[in-house]
């Protein structure tokens, strides 16, 4: 793993907090999780390694972790299984990444676990993947946890039974190295999606930035009960122009990229809404009762679920749920609440300090794309504080005189009322589209008055203005589009 890895997890502890940090404090007597290890010769293999990477002193300071350590006899499986006879035969760079796989800057117990993604990301920006076998915890589709909720000074331990490889994979590679999808493998190479699908990352200014997708696979099996046997007969089954399938408007390419959903969602991550695919032309409607229900039919009860123990497949950009049949493309008759942040862009999320502390920004033409404003600077305000009531803790904010647009991701054709919630100390005019629709008084409620009803027949990006009309202060949090079924 690249030294850049720890240095981000160091600065993540010492610096992660600007504005009100919260104070660590010890609630155990325990050894620091460097010391547990060291101390039990039964966990040597693994101590080595924290020290020919130097990972020995990030896990002694104060955290808090979560650590899956595995024992010497997990170690040498491991070893055996990628042919080599000892740690010293891998790079120093892989032997970070394997800690690091291990490793997640928080504490969390078995408890916080659920079906799906572990809340927290792992030091290399991955998720690890939980799911239970009756009372057993297994992480990654490989490992079970042993031993749990093992307390240490900073953090918390789980024993596992099996060292979790690092995932490497893209979400296409992942489908394309199983057989059991070979059709709908062939399906998103024959669109081009395959190409989409298999960027982990890309050059972002001075970064490099992760991708984030969710593939709804189908199986081979599946196409199968349809007759569908060969790549043409699915081809043929969506469209009757098979020699344009790599444009949006062809029905074949529709249905494959009606399985790809822009943005990684686990099982434990969906809720009752709806799902922009790629284009965001269409929508996947999920529903959660007593079942995962995509495209419920309210009128007859069908809908298209999941096959749990070939779903919550970990990718490096993303995650592969497969589905119970064909998920065939659908216009949604009924549309549920569209919550939107303002903090929700791709460009603002790339930064440092995203979801961490405050940044200013004084460039209101050209620092973000669907962002714009004039005014002395516009802040990404955060504040991990529940009576702020801010949604993931953040916000723009601006103060004075000024000015804020921001331009929405595609908004489905229908007929909607828009509330935004928000909070300041002013009085402004709202523009949708360029009209003026509504305006508001700094003695209005907070997210009561309606900023105009709305009935779109083009399925498109819709701009939203704030204009002051007397210095003050805003704190603009979410928009919300309640559809007029």
């Amino acid at each position: 793993m690249k030294r850049e890895a720890i240095i981000i997890l160091t600065s993540l502890i010492f610096f992660g907090c600007v504005e009100d940090p919260e104070k660590w404090k010890v609630d155990s007597i325990d050894l620091v999780i460097t010391d547990y290890v060291a101390s039990d010769p039964e966990f040597s293999e693994f101590s080595k390694i924290l020290g020919t990477t130097g990972l020995d002193g990030l896990l002694s300071v104060r955290g808090p972790f979560t650590l899956f350590l595995p024992s010497n006899k997990e170690m040498e499986a491991y070893y055996q299984e990628k042919g080599v006879s000892s740690y010293t035969d891998f790079s120093e760079e892989f032997l970070e990444t394997l800690v690091l796989n291990h490793l997640i800057n928080s504490r969390l117990e078995t408890a916080d676990f659920a079906l799906g993604a572990i809340r927290d990301q792992n030091a290399l920006g991955d998720y690890l993947v939980t799911e239970f076998e009756g009372a057993e915890i297994k992480v990654n589709k490989e490992s079970y946890i042993i031993k749990r909720n093992i307390p240490a000074a900073n953090g918390v331990i789980h024993r596992i039974d099996k060292v979790i490889d690092p995932v490497t994979l893209s979400v296409y590679e992942k489908i394309a190295n199983n057989p059991s999808y070979s059709l709908f493998t062939q399906g998103l190479e024959a669109t081009g999606l395959s190409d989409t699908m298999n960027v982990i990352e890309f050059p972002y200014g001075d970064i490099m930035a992760r991708t984030r997708y969710t593939v709804l696979a189908v199986a081979d099996t599946t196409f199968n009960r349809y007759g569908i046997l060969t790549i043409d007969d699915l081809i043929s089954r969506y469209t009757n122009a098979p020699d344009s399938i790599t444009f949006l408007e062809n029905g074949f390419y529709r249905y494959m990229e009606y399985h790809c959903l822009d943005g990684t969602y686990y099982l434990n991550n969906l809720e009752n809404k709806d799902y922009p695919v790629l284009s965001y032309d269409n929508l996947v409607s999920c529903n959660i009762s007593d079942d995962y229900k995509l495209n419920l039919d309210n009128k007859t009860g069908e809908y298209i679920g999941f096959i749990i123990d070939q779903s919550n497949l970990p990718a490096k950009n993303g995650a592969v749920h497969t589905v119970d049949n064909l998920l065939p493309v659908k216009e949604l008759d009924v549309l549920q609440e569209i919550v939107f942040e303002t903090t929700d862009y791709f460009d603002l999320k790339q930064g440092a300090y995203y979801g961490k502390f405050y940044m200013r920004f004084f460039d209101g033409q050209n620092t973000f794309e669907y962002i714009k404003w004039e005014g002395d600077y516009l802040l990404y305000y955060y504040k991990n504080d529940p009576g702020f009531s801010l949604m993931n803790y953040d916000c723009l904010s601006m103060n004075g005189w000024w000015w804020i647009e921001i331009t929405t991701p595609k908004i489905m054709k229908g007929e909607y009322i828009l509330y935004s919630i928000q909070r300041g100390g002013t009085n402004y005019a709202v523009y949708v589209d360029g009209e003026n629709t509504a305006n508001i008084l700094s003695s209005d409620p907070t997210g009561t008055t309606p900023w105009g009803r709305f009935k779109w027949t083009k399925t498109e990006r819709h701009t939203i203005k704030l204009v002051a009309k007397s210095p003050g202060s805003l704190f603009w949090d979410t928009l919300i589009f309640t559809p007029q079924n």
